[in-house]
């Protein structure tokens, strides 16, 4: 049984989200805010969080953030905004998937489970090595010598697309379209700020390691180290 904590405060979307999901077998956990949402993570073993983006004093992006300091239980945003910068800022605040209003309610309970069995190593069990570096795409994990860093759920899609195909550079328009899984549309600076933090990151975990180059005028590659395997 999968335990699913929902996030809104509109009771009539809650209650039909709630309904819905306990028939497929769900346990569900209900909040109507922000804290109570926090309060509820912090106390419960949770399969994932499906979360309302558009709530009063503290709106979904700003509880992902925070939910991200204790957990990183999957994150599904509710949003009646679809446009392609909303998507990015929820993704870049750690959520892991972007749901419209209105949605149908098997497509939820599908995404839900999917998310759950990628988290619960159920999808795959391959690590990427490179030296000291390792990018675990089963439990979504960078570490290097043993340090793990965290990265958001685009920043890691990003990471890992690029390391599983070494050399080969790919443009914003490429890389917007393999990990977005959509056209690029209005999204390239977004992109860009993401690219920024993955390097950032990078350099950070590994001090005097370079594994992104910025090719000007074409976009982005991952580069294994000397003597490593590419």
């Amino acid at each position: 049984m999968y335990r699913v904590l929902l996030v809104d405060d509109d009771p009539h979307i809650q209650f039909t989200n709630e309904t819905f999901l306990k028939k497929q077998g769900y346990q569900v956990f209900c909040a109507e805010n922000g804290a109570a949402a926090l309060a509820v993570a912090r106390t419960a073993a949770l399969d994932a969080v499906v979360l309302d983006v558009d709530m009063p004093d503290m709106d979904g992006i700003s509880v992902c953030r925070r939910l991200r300091e204790i957990s990183g239980v999957p994150v599904i945003f509710l949003s009646a905004y679809a446009c392609t910068d909303d998507r990015i800022r929820g993704l870049m605040a750690g959520g892991d998937d972007y749901l419209a209003k209105p949605y149908s309610l098997v497509e939820l309970e599908l995404r839900l489970r999917l998310r759950i069995q990628r988290r619960r190593n159920i999808e795959t069990k391959e690590v990427l090595r490179f030296a000291q570096l390792e990018i675990d795409l089963g439990l979504r994990e960078v570490r290097y010598a043993g340090v793990s860093a965290r990265f958001t759920t685009l920043e890691f899609d990003l990471l890992a697309f690029l390391a599983q195909n070494p050399g080969q550079v790919f443009s914003y328009e490429q890389l917007y379209d393999r990990v977005w899984n959509s056209p690029m549309n209005q999204g390239i600076h977004n992109l860009q700020v993401a690219m920024a933090r993955v390097r950032q990151k990078l350099d950070q975990l590994c001090p005097g390691f370079h594994y992104i180059e910025t090719v000007r005028r074409k976009g982005y590659r991952f580069l294994p180290q000397p003597g490593e395997p590419s």
